[in-house]
């Protein structure tokens, strides 16, 4: 039997964002696993909006159980793989800096006050830059160049 909210408006068919937070808990603690796959869902879209938060929230004081542990990992797992996403943009933005300028790696780790070691950790998205380094370093792509490099 599909889980219902008490004494709140809304429903869960509902978008999940528009639930209450009472409703919320509700379909955390009497709901199964199919009514847990609209949460599940918006924590993966928005791991750190207000669904994730509100859940979050709620596991702090909840007595723990494998629910919670379940959700907590749901947040976890989507943070780390946003986290994964947003890395690899910013490697692809200072590799199309680095092959847009025409410089070897070392050249535009000089120029832009960096190893070439560490230029290759942005590079590969091991490391990210800070955000100053990487406005140097998309500013570096556009600088003209001389044919010397110099």
């Amino acid at each position: 039997m599909p889980v219902v909210f008490r004494n709140v408006e809304g429903t869960p068919n509902d978008d999940v964002t528009t639930w209450p937070y009472e409703g919320l808990v509700a379909v955390i603690d009497r709901g199964l696993v199919d009514d847990w796959q609209p949460i599940f869902a918006e924590i993966r879209r928005s791991p750190w909006g207000k669904v994730a938060r509100r859940v979050e929230q709620y596991l702090t004081y909840r007595v723990p159980d494998g629910a919670g542990a379940l959700f907590a990992l749901a947040i976890e797992r989507a943070r780390t793989d946003l986290d994964t996403a947003d890395r690899a943009v910013v490697a692809a933005r200072v590799r199309e800096a680095v092959a847009g300028s025409g410089l070897t790696n070392s050249e535009f780790a000089r120029l832009v006050g960096t190893s070439a070691s560490r230029l290759s950790t942005y590079l590969s998205g091991k490391v990210t830059p800070s955000a100053a380094l990487l406005v140097r370093i998309e500013r570096a792509a556009t600088i003209p160049r001389s044919s010397d490099h110099s």
